[in-house]
């Protein structure tokens, strides 16, 4: 079974058999279901939806079929194509829509699809929405439109456009600092739509680019997750160009991992760092990430008379406590940039453009920016248990056990020590704890994850 319904959306592989893998029947089910939502909420049945989809081998298929549904619940689509999903976050509220469908799997392979779904502020739905969807799918309440109020269909062919021209227009993107610099780019898009939409915009900014992987055709040549095992090739081409860096992203475009000039993994945690040192130094205010991001980031934000806040995993998390808190910067470890002076959303080309004009402004080297920053190294285990076992009063016993630590228990329990953490989460559908920890060393961050699954057993 192949099928995930979430609060945050559909995602499955295609093909196979209804409610076991994501067909188009799934896909009719879960669009009617959002379109529904959103007509209750707005109390009317003509709303305007923004799609778009990554470059992925069945996208033209889930969006034949989405349109369809939209279209026969009476909603106006306007068709973005190729896209990315910061691309449609920009453009629901730019069309003034009342939501929107990203059609990416992001960085699951190639027979994955998914539904994502925005609200009218560009966006992801709240939980309390999403479970609303799920209802509606599951009761399959919903009622389509007689055939004189069947909705419009349109195609726009700017958006990259606009949204790349909001990007160099932010005081914070200095596109004169990086065009005197000339970087040369190499840009693996793992053949999706950073491969149209990035290179203009590094372009823009008087980058040269090399293409690595840029022909959205959906045959992704390696592994999308951006990860170093499967960056060999553009880690070698960068020392083969002599290139300045390396930019990788997924096939959404939401995750940003960087390659230095020596052909060396920036590293993921590191994106939004470095980010974060550039905005931070000229603007008082305040970093948030999810608490299994690096603690490089609070360090960083602790130098500028910063401060940081922590939120449970998951973007639309971050995104909330961003707004209490009236965050500069957020993000998330996995090279998830969101910058609020744009939009609520992960965004690799605001990402890159800000990333850019910090490496122009400090003059310095990818690797030497690299070397300035506090050096963590990040573990990740998990321990199995039986079925029986209560994992909320395990957690609870660990919390207890530690509690002359600094512990949180916003999501599952974290432990910050003085020199490292471990982060305890309990899987949803196993019996499994995840373990993650952070160290000065990856030989520490190691033991401590093994440390933990020893205390772990001696409380069962």
């Amino acid at each position: 079974m192949s099928l995930i319904k979430s609060i945050s959306g559909i995602r499955g592989t295609i093909g196979g058999k209804v409610n076991d893998n994501l067909t188009p029947v799934d896909v009719v089910k879960f669009t009617a279901a959002f379109g529904t939502l959103l007509q209750r909420t707005h109390n009317r049945k003509d709303l305007t939806l923004i799609i778009g989809r990554d470059a992925r081998i069945s996208g033209a298929m889930v969006n034949s079929v989405v349109t369809a549904t939209l279209q026969g619940l009476g909603i106006h689509v306007v068709d973005l194509g190729l896209s990315t999903t910061p691309t449609v976050e920009v453009m629901v509220p730019e069309l003034q829509a009342h939501g929107g469908i990203i059609l990416t799997a992001s960085h699951n392979p190639k027979q994955w699809n998914a539904l994502k779904l925005l609200n009218a502020k560009g966006e992801f739905i709240n939980a309390d929405e999403g479970a609303e969807v799920l209802n509606i799918a599951e009761k399959e309440d919903f009622e389509f439109a007689e055939v004189d109020d069947l909705g419009k269909y349109e195609t726009r062919e700017d958006a990259f456009d606009i949204h790349i021209q909001k990007i160099l227009d932010l005081p914070m993107v200095d596109a004169a600092a990086v065009k005197a610099k000339k970087y040369k780019v190499v840009l693996d898009a793992v053949n999706s739509t950073g491969g149209i939409s990035l290179p203009p915009l590094l372009e823009k900014l008087g980058c040269e680019v090399v293409k690595l992987y840029c022909e959205p055709n959906g045959q992704f040549p390696h592994n999308p997750e951006p990860l170093k095992e499967h960056l060999t090739d553009i880690c070698e081409l960068v020392i083969k160009e002599k290139a300045d860096l390396g930019i990788v992203v997924d096939p959404d475009v939401d995750r940003l991992a960087l390659i230095d000039e020596k052909g060396e993994m920036f590293g993921e945690e590191y994106t939004l760092v470095a980010v974060a040192d550039y905005l931070l130094k000229h603007t008082n205010g305040v970093a948030v990430s999810n608490l299994s991001s690096s603690r490089a980031l609070r360090d960083v934000a602790h130098t500028h008379n910063s401060q940081y806040f922590a939120s449970a995993v998951g973007e639309v998390n971050v995104v909330n406590l961003m707004k209490e808190k009236n965050a500069v910067i957020g993000g998330e470890g996995n090279g998830g940039i969101i910058y609020p002076d744009l939009h609520f959303g992960r965004d690799s080309l605001v990402g890159a453009a800000l990333f850019l004009t910090h490496l122009a402004k400090e003059g310095k080297t990818v690797s030497e920016l690299r070397d300035g920053y506090p050096a963590y190294f990040m573990g990740k285990k998990k321990i199995e248990l039986t079925p029986d076992i209560d994992v909320d009063a395990l957690l609870t016993k660990m919390e207890k056990e530690y509690q002359n630590e600094e512990v949180s228990v916003v999501d599952g329990v974290k432990i910050d020590f003085k020199e490292n953490w471990v982060h305890l989460r309990k899987s949803n559908t196993e019996p499994i704890i995840r373990i993650y920890t952070e160290a000065k060393s990856q030989e520490e961050a190691d033991r401590l994850g093994d440390e933990i699954i020893v205390k772990i057993k001696t409380l069962i």
